[in-house]
């Protein structure tokens, strides 16, 4: 195969699964504490020439390779509910949660109370503490949510606080290091914990998703006319190709 086509082929498929990124950001863009994924790209050179009558300059061919991906961890936007079951971190921090059989983490503040009055995720799963999962009893009110994650409660008809439990927050050194797991859940992965130290909890609020909707729909735009580029380069080159062999057949031998 002709490297003009080798070199536009490698570049198509890069566009591929830089769309398939851009399509996902853009399903999640009202996904609550989602963190949006983008697409790195390098140069991949190759040897092409074989006949030492090539001049060295020729001798490599330069191809795309999209070598992975990199998470924006930067923070989104808050929205506030008022709901006082909602949560949302200002700070780097995340959630702690009982998922999947461990510990996870999600930055989807969006709670609400299971049929055992235990604090819980959208997806049911427990919210945890720093003594464990977080209970409350059947004659709570005026929930309260401190900076510093402490939840407490008025019980019945006390005049005085009641601690229910303090929210557990995990930081670490770089959040992009963290798995995800899909419904909003990640794992430890490669990143180290490390201690807390500017993250607060805000009660009612919740924390949307960082992807630019607008610059997201622009990229997806830019990826579509670039394949759609390269496809009409490649027809030409599949033309010129065939152009020439017909030519050659008519040459008298």
């Amino acid at each position: 195969m002709q490297n003009a086509l080798l070199i536009g082929l490698s570049r198509q498929m890069t566009l591929e699964r830089q769309m398939d990124v851009i399509a996902n950001n853009v399903a999640n863009a009202n996904t609550n504490g989602f963190k949006a994924d983008h697409s790195l790209f390098e140069e991949f050179l190759n040897s092409n020439a074989r006949e030492d009558n090539f001049i060295a300059s020729d001798r490599r061919v330069s191809y795309v390779q999209d070598r992975g991906t990199f998470r924006d961890v930067g923070q989104g936007p808050m929205e506030p509910t008022n709901n006082p079951l909602d949560m949302a971190i200002d700070g780097n921090a995340f959630f702690a949660v009982q998922a999947n059989g461990g510990e996870r983490y999600t930055r989807d503040g969006k709670f609400s109370l299971n049929s055992t009055g235990q604090l819980v995720t959208s997806d049911g799963n427990l919210v945890l503490g720093t003594g464990g999962p977080i209970t409350f009893q059947p004659t709570d009110h005026g929930i309260n949510v401190a900076p510093d994650g402490t939840v407490t409660v008025l019980e019945g008809t006390a005049k005085t606080d009641s601690i229910r439990g303090k929210i557990r927050m995990a930081a670490f050194d770089d959040a992009a290091k963290l798995t995800k797991l899909g419904a909003n859940l990640y794992d430890v992965g490669s990143a180290t914990p490390q201690a807390i130290t500017k993250s607060t909890v805000r009660q009612g609020y919740i924390e949307k998703s960082n992807v630019n909707s607008v610059g997201e729909m622009s990229r997806m735009v830019e990826v579509m006319r670039s394949y759609t580029a390269i496809a009409n380069l490649l027809q030409q080159q599949s033309d010129l190709h065939k152009s020439a062999i017909e030519k050659l057949a008519d040459v008298p031998a």
